[in-house]
Formats: structure tokens, sequence, C-alpha cells
């Protein structure tokens, strides 16, 4: 039987995919995590199915379920908050998976910072302005950053910066940054993207700590820094520019 790492969008249930969903309708187990993944969702599997919060459960013990449902001939649906493939913990479970003999695919969600940008109302990359997203976080008391990969080193490249995990530490993301990108780069908090709660702050770089304080958010939010959030005067794009060449291309 296989494992399905499912993504399950960043807060709203009705943003996970069709597959996503269809996918938790056929496994007869389903691993979760209760403070990230909105409890509506697991209405989707079917009658009688074993779900597991996994919020307490370490790694080990994960894979452990992971591992019996599969020799007790049942898929499993496991799944995470936003997309598989960003900060999602799924690599370590894979490479047990693989060690153990056990079969998985990947269904991927709505990442956190496309619902953020939703909200806000942006295209994150703009024609002559910005073209580049950079999605990181800050070394806190989770794994270390690797070398190279600090805030001081990645906004020396001035684009867009989307920082997970960080709302905690925004003074800190605030000192690293503008040296880089200025006191008044537009720069955005979105907390609980897509939920009923969700919270937009907006401002310079040097006034959003502030805000964010203010508000009191500390988690499941995604900070923004950039001149894209801003732009308003800049160039169409060329891809519908009456002079592009159409004949082999698309879009």
């Amino acid at each position: 039987m296989t494992v399905y790492f499912v993504g399950a969008g960043p807060g709203a249930a009705d943003l996970i995919t069709v597959r996503g969903a269809r996918t938790l309708a056929a496994c007869q187990v389903c691993l979760y995590a209760g403070s990230l993944v909105p409890p509506e969702l697991l209405a989707e599997c079917p009658e009688g199915a074993r779900l597991v919060d996994t919020a307490q459960l370490d790694l080990d013990e994960i894979t452990a379920e992971l591992v019996a449902a599969h020799r007790n001939g049942h898929d499993v649906a496991r799944l995470h908050s936003g997309d598989p493939s960003v900060f999602s913990a799924v690599a370590e479970q894979m490479r047990r998976l693989d060690a153990a003999g056990v079969p998985y695919e990947v269904v991927p969600g709505v990442p956190a910072f496309a619902a953020a940008a939703a909200a806000l109302k942006r295209e994150l990359t703009v024609p002559t302005v910005g073209q580049s997203v950079i999605l990181t976080r800050i070394a806190s008391r989770a794994t270390a950053m690797p070398e190279g990969e600090d805030l001081e080193t990645l906004g020396r490249s001035g684009a867009l910066i989307v920082l997970h995990l960080a709302a905690g530490h925004v003074d800190r993301v605030v000192a690293e940054l503008l040296p880089h990108y200025g006191a008044d780069c537009p720069t955005a908090v979105v907390a609980f993207a897509s939920r009923p709660e969700e919270l937009v702050l907006r401002g310079p770089l040097d006034g959003i700590a502030a805000q964010v304080k203010e508000a009191g958010v500390q988690r499941t939010a995604v900070i923004m820094v950039g001149r894209t959030l801003g732009a308003e005067q800049f160039g169409d794009s060329h891809l519908y520019s009456p002079a592009r060449d159409r004949d082999h291309t698309c879009g």
C-alpha cells in the first residue's frame, strides 16, 4: 500500500486540491498535524478511518504509524499544512520510508505564501520591479540555517523575501534587512492566511514590528519584504504585448 503526503493548503478547508480531497477520501488511515490542519478536512476521510493527530508524536513514532499502516494493507494520507515542498519536514519522513521499503507519493497543496499574496491582492513578481522571490526563515529554536542563507546575505539580492516562522522575531528581521531594503521598503505580515481570523498588516519596514507586536502576532504568519509589494508604476509584461511573436508561444 502507499503513503500519500498531502498538502492541506494554508488553512481554509476549501483550499485543498481536488486530488488532495480525493486522496483523503480513499485512505483508511490519516495522520495529521492537529494544531495546523483545519479539522473540517477530516470529514473527507472515509467513515471508520483511523485518525492520528501527530502534534505530540516524534519522528520515529510518526514513521512507526506509517509503516504499520502499510503492513496492515492500508493506504495512508499524511496530511501536512500548506504544500509539502516547503518547511514541511517530509524529507526525513521519506528517507525513513525508503529505508523501510514503503512506497509514497506527494500531492501538492496551496502554500502559505500564495495565500498571503492573495490576501494582499498582489503579484509577487512585477515587470521591471522584481522577478525573484526568496522563501526562507530564520534560525531560532529550530534547525540552524546553512552557511550563506542568513538574512544579511540573502538581503543583498534585493529580491522579495518571504519569511516563514519568524513573526516572533520581527525585531531581528527588521534590523537585519534594514541596511539592504531601507526604512521605507513596503512590508506586509499576513497571519492565518485564508482563515476566518486572517489578519493583514502593511507598512514600511521600519514600522512593521510595532504593528506586529500591537496585534499580538506570534505564529502562523508570513512576513514579506520587497518593492513589488508597493509597485504601482511599472511596465506591462511582455507576455501579452501586441509586439510579441505568438506563433511558438502560449499564455
